[in-house]
């Protein structure tokens, strides 16, 4: 007995389906070529500026290390979560400052200085970090009290490692940008971090001095984004010149107690 058409229209397309699934399954995404411009030094210029909190910090209470005897001989007293840390005239420390958008694509040298997460006191140091696509994150442990390091990534591969009291420092690297990757301890879970990764140089992190400098940008108009771990982010907009350089600056305000 012949196929109705019908059923040979059913076939046709299941049997298309099938096909199409199994293209997409095998093939890879497209991938755009790597960039080959650099950045010409002899217009590029730079973007300076101050972030600071107007108002009070908040008060946070002192962690209860009890539980981890160790951790508690580790510290000569209290220990305050470094959440909101400012320094003079309410300068900003912890604050990332980046692009957010407006940067063309360039070719960048290869960033290989490890950037150090330290364990010590039963704490993370620093607790915002930032670094590049490529460039080693280098964790050591400071403590007589074994701590385990759980990066929860989005974007790259996440990763949870042990490291016990004396062992050497290992390296990580990242392959993909992400912004405020989660770093936590699930032994001490009062430990966190924060971990930044870039695809390009123009990045800091604040210091206690509430100072920032995004040097040798090629011209152009940026969204330029800070962000604070209790306080969220904030953007301005920027035109850069050729061989300009701009001051700017981030107020956070304060948040009632």
């Amino acid at each position: 007995m012949k196929p109705r058409p019908i059923c040979m229209l059913v076939l046709a397309m299941l049997t298309f389906a099938v096909i199409g699934c199994s293209k997409n399954v095998n093939e890879e995404p497209p991938q755009s070529p790597p960039p080959t411009t650099v950045v010409n030094p002899a217009t590029a210029g730079n973007i300076a500026g101050t972030i600071r909190l107007e108002g009070e910090p908040p008060n946070f209470r002192p962690i209860d290390m009890s539980a981890e005897p160790a951790c508690v001989k580790a510290n000569s007293g209290p220990v305050i979560p470094q959440i909101v840390i400012t320094g003079k005239h309410g300068a900003l420390a912890g604050v990332v400052v980046y692009i957010k958008s407006g940067l063309g694509r360039y070719k960048y040298d290869v960033a290989m200085t490890p950037v150090a997460l330290n364990q010590k006191g039963c704490m993370y140091g620093p607790r915002v970090l930032a670094l590049r696509v490529g460039q080693p994150l280098e964790v050591h442990n400071e403590d007589p009290t074994t701590h385990n390091i759980n990066v929860r990534a989005r974007d790259n591969r996440s990763w949870n490692r042990s490291e016990t009291p004396g062992q050497p420092p290992f390296s990580e690297t990242f392959s993909h940008p992400e912004l405020g990757i989660p770093i936590t301890c699930n032994i001490h879970p009062w430990m966190r971090a924060y971990l930044f990764v870039f695809d390009n140089p123009y990045y800091d992190v604040t210091r206690k001095t509430g100072d920032f400098a995004l040097k040798s940008l090629p011209p152009g108009t940026y969204t330029i984004e800070a962000w604070q771990e209790y306080y969220g982010a904030q953007d301005q907009t920027v035109t850069l010149a050729p061989k300009e350089t701009k001051s700017i600056s981030f107020v956070f305000k304060a948040l009632p107690k």
